[in-house]
């Protein structure tokens, strides 16, 4: 066993004893989720915070995340490295955005923690840095063409394509890159049309505006609650339009510590994302949430959380904390919620119009909560009643294994919903059973 493995396996241990203390402290919360949760009052853990990682186990043969009742699940696709994010191009094409978080240097004992877990985990390692394209001719359910479709990227993430032009996510900003329909690989030179901070939460998102003449971009913090200084997270914590004619990019929204998936709600056009909110305070407190995206809109990071309820940890800004917003739906403490995309009614047989969500899974909380894909119905444009799962079983009972971790989802061109699975290195595909 590596220093690295057996150094992980003595924090677990730690951070077992941390565990049991904290629920000597107190019994089990009740999950905060939606439009008006209960939140607990905040427990700071100190310089021990709760750490409970499963070991990334994978998929054995014949194994597979269990559907909700009237749904099946297949795999669309196999034998990736790290899938973390989804696309479907007009002609059913699916790309996928293959990519590892690189950790920078190490600077703490706590830091070395982290690593050593994240690694323990899947979470971390040489990074793919490709854009994988899948393809299902015969429309059996299963993509039989594969192949590299961009390579050497730099932590690619979010895709979009408008008109000929093909739009990648990178850590370090958004790029560019002709494209010609039906192309199985683009080989051209990127045009790089952004820059951004890499390092920390380092995933890009995009989403085109519904006129199709901008991009928005998320990004996430570096730290948790900007325990650096606020100056290194200048241009974080926010989401980015970036009009594609001129190149002018502006912050949209702020105080947003990491949104990733972006998606428009259709009856009103609105933009919604989902929120990974920040550690050690609490089990369910607070919650990582869904919104809809106000222009001009800040959302408390990192003075306070669910409106305006202030963290003591952070050097405060009343004003800032004074014109933050409330978000509109919690979805429950650390379930790391990534993956987002709107589920037109009858798409799955059951489901009315709603948001997909990847929930990643926590692991800063006593009990493990997410890894799971979840689905939030609306009426009117607004979540209205509590979540559903659609996609669970990607943890062992005893919380001590992960066989796969859901991220990214998408709707396929037939309908069928897309989830990729970044520890099972899976395309997976539900449809009704």
């Amino acid at each position: 066993m590596s220093f690295s493995g057996a150094f992980a396996q003595v924090v677990a241990l730690v951070g077992q004893g941390a565990i049991l203390w904290r629920r000597m402290q107190g019994g089990p919360q009740v999950q905060a989720v939606g439009a008006t949760p209960t939140i607990p009052d905040a427990r700071p853990q100190g310089s021990i915070p709760t750490l409970k990682m499963p070991t990334a186990r994978g998929w054995a043969p014949g194994h597979q995340p269990t559907a909700a009742p009237g749904l099946k699940v297949n795999a669309f696709a196999t034998g990736l490295k790290h899938p973390r994010w989804i696309h479907v191009l007009p002609n059913g094409d699916v790309t996928v955005a293959e990519a590892l978080f690189m950790p920078g240097p190490v600077r703490s004992l706590f830091g070395y923690a982290m690593v050593s877990t994240m690694r323990r985990a899947a979470a971390i390692g040489p990074s793919p840095n490709r854009i994988t394209l899948l393809r299902d001719s015969d429309g059996d359910g299963v993509a039989e063409t594969r192949g590299p479709f961009l390579e050497g990227l730099n932590q690619p993430f979010g895709m979009a394509l408008l008109g000929d032009t093909f739009y990648v996510g990178n850590t370090d900003g958004v790029v560019a890159f002709p494209y010609t329909a039906g192309a199985t690989r683009i080989d051209a030179p990127g045009r790089r049309l952004t820059t951004f901070k890499p390092g920390g939460h380092w995933t890009r998102s995009l989403l085109a505006s519904t006129d199709g003449r901008k991009l928005f971009v998320g990004v996430g913090s570096l730290s948790n609650i900007g325990e650096s200084g606020l100056d290194v997270e200048a241009g974080r914590a926010c989401i980015y339009e970036l009009d594609l004619a001129t190149n002018a990019c502006r912050t949209f929204a702020s105080g947003l510590r990491n949104p990733v998936g972006l998606a428009h709600e259709p009856t009103t056009g609105a933009l919604w994302t989902v929120v990974n909110e920040r550690d050690g305070l609490g089990d369910e407190t607070p919650p990582d949430y869904l919104t809809s995206v106000r222009d001009g809109g800040f959302y408390g990071w990192p003075y306070c959380y669910w409106g305006r309820t202030v963290d003591d940890r952070v050097p405060q800004d009343p004003a800032a904390v004074a014109k933050a917003l409330t978000p509109d739906y919690a979805l429950g403490g650390h379930t790391a919620s990534l993956g987002l995309c709107w589920l037109p009614a009858g798409t799955l047989p059951g489901f009315p119009d709603g948001m997909v969500i990847g929930q990643h899974g926590s692991w800063n909380r006593s009990k493990l909560s997410g890894y799971k894909v979840v689905f939030v119905p609306f009426v009117d444009g607004r979540p209205a009643g509590p979540p559903r799962d659609i996609l669970t079983g990607f943890l062992a009972p005893d919380e001590s294994e992960s066989y796969g971790r859901p991220v990214g989802v998408a709707v396929a061109a037939d309908g069928a919903l897309l989830v990729a699975d970044d520890v099972g290195d899976v395309v997976w595909r539900v449809t009704a059973a």
